[in-house]
């Protein structure tokens, strides 16, 4: 015992006792310390920032889309409608893995491809938090089976909304154009805020040229949920502000006609007032049903639409580009007149052909045989190709260039519909600097009677008429007429544009021209005297055209149209305007590969005009949800 004291030392276990206490007090205090300088920092300084995180454990902020403004026609006949409809939504932050509940969703609701894709983009630019559209416009069969299984797919709802649809289908599809998903291109072109929530943008037509005036303002409501994200009351709400609503200057009643009356032939058919440059009717066809693409057109209908070698989706009446023919005779006459390189009644021998100096090449009238002695109005009325060869001659390319550009012919008109084509009004300096080749006298009598490199759209020949009737004057064409507020109910009417007059040395060759456009018509010789001429109650301005497909031999004679395969036929045209004293109504006509344009392009004008002037009924269609 005596030795186990001796070799203890007690002062040294001391000092080491309270080295190791004071060691373990200053790490318990410095713990202390940081315990209460986070809690300080937590409760004072971040308190703000937390109260917020915590009340969004409790709240969240769902976006509102806006109801999309309608559209009507001149009458009130609607043209794009919302209907109800369902959309499957999953929300990415309650979802624990997003392709296996894809794959899950996909054996009771079809998703496609296209579906996936447009989801994934969409997740990654919208919050978590917040529900991205899978499907949408759900069929009531589809609502059911989710719902049976809606347990086992926690984060995925289906929300009640609104989908676009379009009582007319074809009929207008190229005019109203159509919505679809939003992409990441459609994002690039409007402000990304205003978008938050919507499933829809405008992709062609009037909806996308007004798509800023028809989306409307995404609203905001703020909703108390549980711990599984459900919503279980609201607690603030602020409402959207729908789109406006447009009312068109077309007329449905006329857009119908118009579209029947070409029955199973393509081309195009555009009317217009030619007191306001309103259109009245812009029909393309072949169509396709808009509403096909408002939810995601499938693989299978869109390689349809796209490999149809009737080109459906191609709007002919704004973006075709055909030669107009025989129709721009009239302002051809003009340009011969005003530039005192002809009178109206000086006579004109027209044996079927001329021939230029130097060169044994004839250049023939579509009647062979000629049409013997012709003044300007029988040049019109009977359409002589050899009469316009020789006034070409005298006016040479650059007066005819500058009267078709007066008329508005190879330049875009400037309508409020998108992806409008320009055409060719062939001149020296276009030739020069597109082909670097002068330009030969040939051409210039190819020019003059709407052939070669002139070309033009049925917009075009449109609004050419239309100046004609108006004796110069004219407005640029549109379709907005009126929009709708939808705060206040106040509708606000469009105001026409006036474009140049176009002010001629002598009016009086205005009725010159008009005279012969008249007896095209009225005439028993005049080339759509048969096919349009019978049985009118009013009076009608118009001249007919035949644009060249393929070229004949010098010597070969023309072939009956029957024996000529389709795609080599002539492009049939007609011109029109009515009543001739006080007109109402333009009229351009296309035929594609019709063969005579009297007899083809012309009396689907008439069915046009009479339709027009008949006044019948409204055409009935689906008013719709509204708002």
């Amino acid at each position: 015992m005596a030795a186990d004291n001796a070799i203890k030392n007690h002062a040294a276990e001391r000092s080491m006792f309270l080295l190791r206490t004071a060691v373990a007090g200053a790490v318990i205090a410095v713990l202390v310390g940081v315990l209460l300088f986070r809690v300080s920092y937590l409760q004072v300084l971040r308190h703000g920032y937390y109260e917020t995180r915590s009340q969004d454990n409790r709240m969240r902020v769902q976006v509102m889309p806006p109801v999309r403004g309608l559209i009507y026609d001149r009458n009130g006949v609607i043209l794009a409608d919302n209907l109800p409809a369902y959309r499957l939504e999953i929300v990415p932050e309650q979802v624990e893995d997003l392709s296996t509940t894809l794959d899950r969703l996909a054996n009771i609701i079809e998703i496609r491809d296209a579906d996936r894709d447009r989801f994934h983009e969409r997740v990654a630019k919208t919050p978590r938090f917040r529900g991205v559209p899978i499907r949408l416009n759900l069929s009531q069969r589809e609502v059911a089976r989710f719902e049976v299984n809606r347990g086992d797919f926690p984060g995925v709802e289906i929300r009640a909304g609104l989908t676009r649809h379009y009582p007319l289908g074809a009929v207008a599809a190229h005019l109203v154009g159509y919505v679809g998903g939003i992409t990441v291109q459609d994002l690039r072109r409007v402000d990304e805020k205003r978008y938050r929530g919507s499933n829809h943008i405008g992709k062609s037509g009037v909806e996308y040229s007004y798509e800023s005036r028809l989306h409307g303002e995404p609203g905001s409501r703020v909703v108390e949920t549980n711990a599984s994200g459900r919503a279980l009351r609201e607690l603030e709400m602020n409402r959207p502000t729908a789109g406006e609503s447009l009312y068109l200057t077309i007329d449905a009643r006329l857009q119908k006609a118009a579209f029947d009356a070409l029955g199973d032939q393509d081309g195009a058919v555009v009317a217009m007032n030619p007191n306001t440059g309103g259109l009245l009717a812009l029909v393309s066809k072949p169509s396709y049903d808009p509403d096909l693409f408002v939810d995601g057109i499938s693989h299978v209908n869109y390689k349809r639409l796209i490999t149809d070698p009737h080109k459906p989706l191609f709007n002919r009446a704004l973006q075709g580009q055909y030669p107009p023919g025989s129709t721009v005779k009239p302002v051809m006459a003009l340009a011969g007149l005003e530039t005192d390189q002809i009178e109206a009644d000086k006579q004109v021998w027209c044996p079927g052909f001329i021939t230029l100096p130097g060169s044994n090449h004839r250049y023939r009238d579509w009647k062979r045989s000629g049409h013997g002695w012709v003044d300007m109005p029988e040049a019109i009325f009977r359409s002589s190709d050899v009469y316009f060869y020789k006034l070409g001659l005298k006016l040479g390319i650059d007066n005819i260039h500058r009267y078709g550009e007066l008329f508005g012919l190879g330049a875009r008109t400037g309508v409020d519909l998108p992806r409008e084509n320009s055409g060719i009004m062939p001149s020296r300096a276009w030739k020069n600097g597109t082909r670097n080749q002068p330009w030969y006298p040939g051409e210039t009598l190819n020019t003059i009677i709407g052939q070669g490199f002139m070309t033009t759209t049925p917009l075009q020949l449109a609004q050419m008429t239309s100046r004609i009737a108006g004796r110069g004057d004219g407005y640029k064409p549109h379709v907005l007429r009126a929009w709708k507020n939808p705060v206040d109910g106040s509708v606000t009417s469009s105001t026409p544009t006036p474009l140049r007059p176009i002010q001629l040395n002598d009016p009086a060759h205005w009725q010159v021209v008009i005279k012969g456009m008249e007896e095209v018509i009225g005439n028993p010789r005049g080339t759509a005297y048969h096919y349009v001429g019978q049985n009118l109650d009013y009076t009608i301005a118009g001249k007919s055209g035949s644009a060249q497909v393929t070229k004949l031999a010098q010597n070969e004679a023309a072939p009956d149209l029957e024996d000529v395969e389709h795609q080599f036929r002539d492009h049939a045209l007609f011109v029109a305007f009515a009543p001739i004293e006080n007109p109402e109504i333009a009229v351009a006509v296309l035929v594609e590969h019709g063969g005579g344009g009297s007899s083809v392009a012309g009396p689907v004008a008439r069915q046009g005009i009479d339709a027009f002037r008949a006044q019948p009924p409204v055409l009935q269609a689906s008013t719709g949800s509204g708002r």
